[in-house]
């Protein structure tokens, strides 16, 4: 079905149609991108050279930071150069490309958000226990899981795509690539495609949030066991992790459960978690942690010297 194929170039919609609208996106987008770059690499890089902050926490931090940057830049650089161009095309090819990369790294997030939750489990239901459980080689064996788990997810995905035929028209109604406006793309019926791509996201989807609610379910109900200045010390390390949970799924959800269907609310959402939230993740834990903050101020005070 491959060879019936005779598009090769699309085009997007893009989020607005105003030219000057798109101007105001630009300047609005541009140090929004620059911010989730610089914010992201910092804490990559106060992690890996700071001798304070090599506890597992820190390093899973790092990682989800590294795939942040990754995720944005692979949809955000193409949509502030389309909102400067009049035409927004992009090949069939490099539409497939994005969507592989866009899930897998979007996955990849899923998952080590969820081995974070069960990180902080640990940290505070098994505390004397804690370094022996969350090792060296456990802690880069489920980075390395994340990583291979986002890696067959968007193969499945790119597979139910790539045979699909598309010989018009070739206009997205989005201003990424994804797979439901891309679906409707196709010269055939895509049903069954959609609900497989769809059941393959969902899965592992519900996973992760059943062991999210879990890990913090069983967190809370042993806090009751602790003092308060206990509770309080525990509590402020998992209140970021659930700010970025919650900033997180919150419009990946609203998104999803609409996939059949597209509106330009839709587009405004995904403007959310593909611009806004990975520029918020490093604000979100350098202001609620205090060895992050002097680590980097640290990290500051060394290159200034």
């Amino acid at each position: 079905m491959a060879n019936e194929n005779n598009v090769t170039e699309l085009i997007f919609t893009g989020l607005f149609q105003d030219p000057e609208v798109q101007k105001v996106c630009f300047v609005l987008f541009l140090p929004m991108y620059v911010a989730t770059v610089l914010g992201n690499g910092l804490i990559v890089v106060t992690v890996s050279i700071s001798k304070s902050l090599r506890s597992p926490m820190y390093f899973f931090l790092s990682s989800l930071s590294l795939v942040e940057i990754c995720y944005s830049s692979t949809v955000v650089p193409k949509f502030l150069t389309d909102l400067l161009a009049k035409i927004k095309t992009i090949s069939l090819k490099g539409c497939l490309a994005q969507i592989f990369f866009f899930h897998f790294f979007g996955v990849t997030e899923i998952l080590l958000l969820t081995v974070m939750a069960y990180d902080r489990y640990v940290a505070i239901c098994k505390p004397l226990h804690y370094m022996n459980i969350m090792s060296h080689q456990v802690c880069h064996m489920l980075v390395g899981v994340s990583w291979l788990g986002g890696l067959i997810h968007s193969i499945i995905q790119i597979l139910i795509t790539i045979p699909l035929p598309f010989c018009g028209p070739n206009v997205i109604d989005h201003y990424f690539c994804d797979l439901q406006p891309l679906f409707k793309l196709a010269c055939t019926d895509t049903f069954m495609e959609g609900v497989v791509v769809m059941a393959n996201s969902g899965i592992m989807s519900i996973i992760s949030v059943l062991v999210l609610v879990t890990s913090y379910v069983i967190i809370l109900v042993s806090l009751r066991n602790h003092s308060a200045e206990g509770r309080r010390k525990a509590l402020s390390t998992c209140v970021s992790h659930i700010t970025v949970v919650i900033l997180y799924f919150g419009p990946g959800a609203f998104i999803y459960m609409r996939a059949f269907s597209t509106f330009t609310v839709d587009k405004l959402v995904a403007v959310f978690y593909t611009v806004i939230t990975p520029m918020l993740n490093p604000i979100v834990y350098t202001l609620r942690n205090a060895d992050v903050k002097n680590a980097i101020g640290k990290f500051w005070s060394q290159k200034e010297n």
